[in-house]
């Protein structure tokens, strides 16, 4: 309904009707009948009026435009170039360069360049000048100063104080000796006599008397409470059992199974009963013997 009816109309009329009903006159008049006419009408405008305009424009427009574009360029450079070249010619340069730079070359050569030398030479005189003035009166004072009244005083100076650091040294030395012979005196062996006489014997005493009693006190505390612990955990595993017991019941007997081809046999030669409380056990029995 949607699909088949639509692609049948469009391939079987359509596109038979547009082919054939316009595509191929169409094509049919263009190469039979356009495309001859064509040719036919450029070949009559290229040799009827083509050709004509050809040879007019070789014979006379060319010669004609080359010497009227002659003519408009002499003419535009009359009007437009050549005045303007004289002018810059033979009047701004002449002016410019004999009324303006002929004269500043002339002072720059013959004033400033002199002057300039001039004040070059003095700057230099007067730099000289002071340089020398500097040297005598304040490098020359202060190098003698400190050649001959400087220096010797310095290394007099610093002979002094390296005889001074020793003496200082020798004199810290002896008082850090007797300071130190008064502290061991004074604070060393007291410390040393009663650490020996008083505090070892003190604490041998509280090691023998106070501490080894009292760790073993502990150790046996410790072990009271331990198998106290233990005592009561199976306490109460007793009670929790007899309580199972009294709420389950009580196991039964196992009985023994008699065969007609023997005794039954279980593993390890005794019956295994189970170790759930409250469950009766069972023996483990093997297949009867074929007799």
């Amino acid at each position: 309904m949607f699909y088949w009816p639509w692609v049948a109309l469009w391939r079987y009329v359509v596109v038979p009707v547009v082919t054939y009903g316009l595509v191929v006159p169409v094509v049919w008049v263009y190469r039979q009948l356009l495309t001859p006419l064509g040719h036919g009408i450029a070949w009559l405008v290229e040799h009827l009026l083509l050709a004509p305009a050809r040879w007019i424009a070789r014979t006379l427009l060319t010669p004609l435009g080359h010497g009227l574009a002659a003519v408009l360029t002499w003419l535009g450079k009359a009007l437009f170039y050549w005045p303007w070249v004289a002018l810059w010619r033979y009047v701004v340069v002449p002016v410019v360069t004999y009324g303006l730079v002929v004269p500043v070359v002339w002072v720059y050569r013959q004033l400033l360049t002199p002057l300039g030398h001039g004040v070059a030479w003095l700057l230099r005189a007067l730099g000289r000048g002071c340089v020398q003035l500097v040297r005598t009166l304040l490098v020359v004072p202060v190098v003698w100063l400190y050649r001959y009244v400087l220096a010797p005083v310095g290394r007099e100076i610093s002979a002094a104080l390296a005889v001074a650091w020793r003496i200082a040294g020798y004199i810290s030395r002896a008082v850090g000796r007797g300071l130190k012979w008064f502290a061991w005196n004074l604070v060393g062996r007291p410390a040393r006599w009663f650490y020996r006489g008083v505090c070892t014997p003190v604490g041998h005493f509280v090691r023998d008397a106070v501490w080894r009693p009292a760790a073993r006190a502990a150790a046996q505390a410790g072990r009271a409470a331990a198998a106290a612990l233990a005592s009561a955990r199976e306490t109460v595993r007793q009670a929790r059992r007899d309580a199972w017991r009294a709420l389950i019941g009580a196991p039964r007997e196992p009985r023994p199974v008699v065969g007609t081809a023997g005794q039954a046999r279980n593993l390890g030669g005794r019956q295994q009963t189970q170790t759930v409380p409250g469950v009766a056990a069972e023996p483990e029995i093997s297949l009867h013997k074929q007799g």
